[in-house]
């Protein structure tokens, strides 16, 4: 019984053996006449990646900000091409060498461009910044791969989400070596379609930056007076978005954004004054300045040290008389004038996008201005009051649009196509004075640089209206002489007005001198590019 059972035991193993050894010839003649069956088995894949492309910050007719230039990067199979081929047109020709050497593909960058082949893919990557790239406080920088200021901060989700890939996936047998003729998976990102599009006229920033070239520190603001769509904003020292480093240890703080911050206002809110002034029915107010006034027991002294003499609200503007406004926020109902201010923008902050904030600045409060010597500081500009060139350019563009404020904005919206735009929002305002008031005070700005003999706010071909500041800040240089900020404030054309441009020079000494030739350079330039075809 014994025996037998070792007998079925050793058949059913000779059996077992025998079928294995039917199914590993069958297996191997299978192998060697279809060789895909290993192809199959062992193959696997290599992606190179060749660079990744962002989404573009646009300007208002879909001039790129950011992806204004490319790079060609090629992904190189060197067992498919020579070193001779690559080294004619790489940027490096040491990095190629010892890739080229390691066998294995890799991606590199290139001087030219040139024809794909079985051992090269070619790939124009956008640069993400130029050299001469512009409005850089707007568009703002990176860190880490992310956006850390500016509109590259607010819409870091949509410029760098989706697929941002360029890359070549190839086919590799078991030992890794690319397999030559199999098909090649090529992705070619179109990312730079999609982005944001700004307001910014590139024209415009370009202008307003080569005429703030001699600010040391300051803004420039232009914006459409209808709509508040901001066309330029620049902020002075600039910097290099891809040297950030170098700003960090400028004394001069380039990283801040000057147009959204606050400063002594000066001069230019003598407008204001004059508003409320002839909203309480004393437009036709009557002055003799004799260059000092006594508020209180305090004097206030006139910039003209022996007056102006007897001043019309016109000519209190045309003089920039300090007395003259004064003596006439006297007679003002602070409630009223501080309401006005208000409903103007002071003391308000502007939003323009996640990031983007101009300061409130100061406006005083009602309990102060019931000070009279507060209420004569107010008048002109001084004392407490802050205010940003966001600020004063959109009480410009309440005078030079009948009386309507828009809200100031920077971005158009969203597109997906480079060509058209989402998500865009009608421009909004709100009344804030009579067309007839409005009317009143773009003559006053057009007669301060026309009958005034020594403005240098005249533009050579446009007329334009316009209020420069000289604003005290309290502060001393060296040489024991006070700092002031210069400020110009205006619009043109001045029979139809379209645009609102204001300019700031930090610590920049007397509007007229320091603001006012900037102020008419813009001007000139924005007339002659939208003259030229």
């Amino acid at each position: 019984m014994r025996r037998r059972s070792e007998r079925g035991i050793l058949i059913l193993t000779a059996a077992f053996f025998v079928m294995f050894t039917v199914l590993a010839w069958n297996y191997l003649r299978l192998s060697q006449k279809r060789e895909y069956v290993r192809t199959a088995e062992d193959s696997s894949f290599v992606t190179i990646n060749a660079g990744d492309t962002q989404g573009t910050v646009f300007d208002r007719n879909f001039v790129p900000l950011t992806n204004s230039g490319s790079s060609v990067v090629a992904v190189a199979v060197p067992s498919a091409v020579t070193l001779g081929e690559l080294l004619d047109i790489a940027q490096d020709s040491s990095y190629v060498r010892e890739k080229y050497k390691a066998g294995r593909p890799f991606a590199f960058r290139c001087t030219r461009r040139g024809e794909d082949s079985a051992g090269l893919t070619f790939f124009d990557i956008p640069d993400r910044y130029v050299e001469d790239m512009t409005a850089p406080h707007v568009v703002g920088y990176l860190s880490e791969g992310r956006g850390a200021s500016g509109i590259e901060y607010a819409y870091d989700r949509i410029l760098r989400g989706g697929n941002m890939e360029n890359s070549v996936t190839y086919s590799t047998d078991g030992f890794g070596n690319v397999l030559i003729g199999a098909d090649r998976d090529i992705i070619r990102s179109t990312k730079q379609k999609t982005g944001v599009v700004t307001t910014l006229d590139s024209r415009i920033q370009r202008i307003c930056e080569r005429a703030g070239r001699s600010i040391d520190k300051g803004a420039i603001v232009v914006t459409d007076v209808e709509t508040g769509e901001i066309l330029a904003l620049a902020s002075f020292p600039q910097f290099r978005v891809d040297d950030i480093g170098a700003a960090l240890t400028d004394e001069r703080s380039p990283l801040i954004d000057r147009a959204l911050y606050s400063y002594s206002v000066g001069s230019a809110f003598k407008l204001v004054t004059a508003c409320e002034g002839i909203n309480e029915d004393l437009g036709g107010y009557v002055y003799d300045c004799t260059g000092s006034i006594d508020i209180g027991g305090q004097l206030f002294h006139c910039h003209k040290y022996d007056g102006h003499g007897i001043q019309t609200m016109s000519e209190a503007m045309t003089n920039s008389c300090n007395t003259y406004f004064i003596a006439l926020s006297q007679l003002l109902d602070p409630q009223r004038f501080r309401t006005l201010a208000s409903e103007l923008g002071f003391g308000r902050e502007i939003y323009l996008c996640a990031g983007m904030t101009a300061s409130a600045g100061v406006l005083p409060t009602e309990k102060e201005l019931l000070v009279p010597a507060e209420l004569a500081n107010f008048s002109f500009g001084q004392g407490r009051l802050t205010a940003t060139p966001l600020q004063i350019n959109a009480l410009t563009c309440a005078i030079a649009n009948g009386g309507e404020l828009p809200l100031l904005t920077i971005v158009r919206g969203i597109t997906v196509d480079g060509e058209t735009v989402g998500n865009e929002k009608p421009p909004r305002s709100s009344r804030v004075m009579s067309s007839e008031t409005a009317a009143q005070l773009r003559k006053m700005m057009i007669e301060a640089v026309y009958l005034n003999d020594s403005s240098k706010a005249r533009p050579r071909y446009i007329r334009v209206g316009a209020k420069t500041s000289t604003a005290q800040t309290g502060r001393f240089d060296e040489d024991g002489e006070e700092l002031c900020h210069a400020w110009i404030t205006g619009f043109f054309p001045s029979s139809s007005p379209t645009y609102a441009v204001t300019v700031l020079v930090e610590d920049g000494g007397y509007g007229n001198d320091a603001a006012a030739p900037v102020f008419a350079e813009i001007a000139d330039g924005i007339i002659n590019e939208k003259a030229a075809p």
